[in-house]
């Protein structure tokens, strides 16, 4: 492959585009974030995602920095914690995390979680609305939210998200999910793209496909992800396995291989309850 290859992206509801592949940087530390954040960027990722809850946001602006790539051709993304869900308190935490990051905006900024016991989540949207009429973010979004926590959103605004980040993979497929999404406009970013542990990356129905095409088994997961228009942000550390993960644009999955994988899903009962779970 290219040192540098063309990854496509999506529009926007709020009139931004995403690429359609990113770089994940959980959980990295500081000195860890910086060296692999400029080494991706130097592969050809121009999609970057961290949060202030990761801790690292200060080493992600310096291997934004460090790739010596301009910042308008980069799409960086950070996630407002739950102690600042609140209208007002969307401010201090978005300026907060500009100035880890050194960077005079965000391309895009989401709710980490939506937390419902504090039932602030709207408020905070609102938040964010704020911030990407005001012109400091490009796209607002959401992370780990249920279709019936969008809804509330949607009740109390005029501004629809531009993507729900939620745990995701050919076990966790999130059906309901996704189809809410395309309905509402919403753009699908997946964590976790290729699963925890590395079990479904050694599963038969994985390795098989993996063999047919000589590639390996987390190309095809996330060419999986690329074929439902779904936007993974697999981290890794490895620059091989960076360089690697982004190669999925040049082959394509059958129909039956995608059904296939897709079938490994074991129920939403098996992904994170955003319901009790959340910072």
């Amino acid at each position: 492959m290219t040192s540098e290859p063309t990854v496509p992206t999506r529009p926007l509801a709020n009139g931004a585009r995403i690429p359609q592949f990113g770089f994940g940087t959980w959980p990295f530390s500081d000195a860890e974030a910086e060296r692999a954040v400029a080494e991706a960027i130097g592969i050809g990722y121009r999609l970057i995602d961290t949060a202030y809850k990761y801790g690292n946001e200060v080493g992600v602006g310096r291997g934004l920095r460090a790739s010596g790539v301009p910042r308008e051709e980069l799409f960086v993304t950070s996630k407002l914690n739950g102690e600042w869900h609140g209208r007002e308190k969307v401010q201090e935490a978005f300026r907060d995390s500009v100035d880890k990051l050194g960077v005079d905006y965000l391309d895009l900024y989401l709710i980490h979680w939506p937390m419902p016991w504090q039932d602030r989540y709207v408020d905070a949207y609102l938040g964010l609305t704020d911030l990407l009429r005001d012109g400091r973010v490009r796209a607002i979004g959401l992370s780990n939210f249920k279709p019936a926590h969008i809804d509330r959103i949607r009740a109390a605004t005029d501004v629809t998200p531009d993507v729900n980040q939620i745990q995701l993979d050919p076990t966790l497929t999130r059906d309901a999910a996704r189809a809410y999404h395309e309905k509402h406009g919403i753009v699908t970013e997946s964590w976790g793209p290729i699963g925890q542990g590395g079990d479904l990356l050694a599963h038969p129905v994985v390795t098989g496909i993996a063999d047919r095409y000589g590639r390996t088994p987390a190309q095809i997961v996330l060419r999986w992800h690329v074929e439902l228009g779904l936007v993974p942000i697999p981290k890794t550390a490895s620059p091989d396995r960076m360089k690697s993960n982004i190669d999925v644009f040049d082959f394509t999955l059958t129909p039956a291989e995608v059904a296939a994988l897709s079938a490994l899903d074991r129920g939403e009962d098996a992904a994170t309850d955003s319901d009790t779970t959340g910072h």
